[in-house]
């Protein structure tokens, strides 16, 4: 039996948005220890680790159709949340070939692809996609290749292209963000793009990874967590839409705060591309809320040890000022202080 997809769930005005139990124990938890400070942090993206989440090369959960219908909604409303620069059509193809070829091996009840040289023939069945094209004649689609199979993706993703010993985002489909824009980034290189990282730069994590990346091989692709927190379930956290998400802080209340805050967590992935050479960089987000993570002993726990000691600098960046001191104090009463084991594992089968 397949994935089973919640596909009437929303990210906006009614926020019908719920993790099943399931959802909550393979949740990408991104604290490892008590305390959290900015590093590289990367590791090969193989199929295993101590999360479902990284079983396979792109993560399909039963969020999957509910986050398609969102993304295509935020396209709706503005389409440059989509961009690629002219020369990166290579990058394009590569991008298709590797969301199809992973999508139809993993997930060969939802997805098929049949090739016959260059006439290829993909099926998306939750989507209800029947799709025959020419690889490499962007005419034959609906639209430009990345953006024709990014849409059928569940994160963000841009692309990277390399020149000059740095890299450039030189595209994107970025409807999923925290609070960063493509229209603003595109074409930037790797520092410029990371430039309001506090502390971060100070240390030299920017450095360290940029060397790494630029290092990175054909089929030994790479991920990292990344979080932030967020009210409400919402996807769409950009600038541009700050007039919709924005005002959603001032509304959290210590009774409210355990279904309103939510950790966000992006699932990071970067692939060297074979004929571009470009990178194409996953930004999976997942969502969950204070009240699901209560229910996992050893997150809460973790969580309130992470957020206590934040550095009064991340918890400006990351946008947790308002309702810092709020989730601390709930959390306070839920940790007991016991030692816990060390990785982002749940370390229990069932929720309380």
């Amino acid at each position: 039996m397949g994935i089973q997809f919640k596909t009437d769930e929303t990210f906006r005005d009614d926020f019908s948005y719920r993790n099943s139990d399931a959802a909550v124990l393979r949740f990408p938890f991104p604290f490892g220890e008590d305390k959290y400070m900015y590093s590289v942090n990367i590791e090969p993206h193989v199929k295993a680790g101590t999360s479902p989440a990284f079983e396979h090369a792109f993560d399909v959960d039963e969020h999957y159709v509910a986050e398609c219908r969102e993304r295509a909604i935020v396209l709706d409303h503005d389409p440059k949340r989509c961009q690629v620069l002219a020369h990166m059509m290579p990058a394009q193809w590569d991008t298709l070939e590797l969301l199809m070829e992973s999508l139809s091996a993993d997930y060969p009840e939802h997805f098929s692809l049949t090739r016959d040289g260059t006439a290829w023939h993909w099926i998306n069945r939750p989507l209800g996609l029947d799709q025959r094209f020419v690889f490499g004649d962007a005419s034959t689609l609906p639209c430009e290749p990345f953006e024709y199979i990014t849409r059928q993706a569940q994160g963000d993703f841009t692309l990277q292209d390399q020149r000059d010993d740095n890299l450039y985002v030189d595209g994107g489909m970025v409807t999923t963000q925290a609070d960063w824009s493509l229209e603003f980034d595109i074409g930037m290189s790797f520092h410029e793009w990371h430039g309001p990282v506090p502390l971060a730069h100070e240390i030299g994590v920017f450095d360290r990874a940029l060397q790494y990346l630029l290092r990175l091989q054909y089929g030994h692709p790479v991920r990292r967590l990344n979080w932030t927190m967020t009210i409400n379930p919402r996807l769409d956290t950009s600038p541009e839409n700050y007039p919709d998400w924005g005002p959603d802080r001032t509304t959290v209340t210590p009774e409210n705060i355990a279904g309103k805050l939510h950790l966000r967590v992006e699932l990071q992935t970067l692939f060297r591309l074979p004929r571009s050479n470009a990178i194409l960089f996953g930004i999976r987000c997942y969502l969950i809320s204070l009240q699901d993570i209560e229910r996992v002993e050893k997150w809460r726990k973790r969580l309130h040890r992470v957020l206590a000691s934040l550095p009064p600098e991340l918890v400006e960046y990351k946008g947790l000022t308002r309702f810092h001191g709020m989730a601390v104090s709930r959390l306070a009463a839920l940790d007991d202080g016991a030692p816990l084991s060390l990785g982002i594992q749940p370390d229990q089968a069932r929720l309380e």
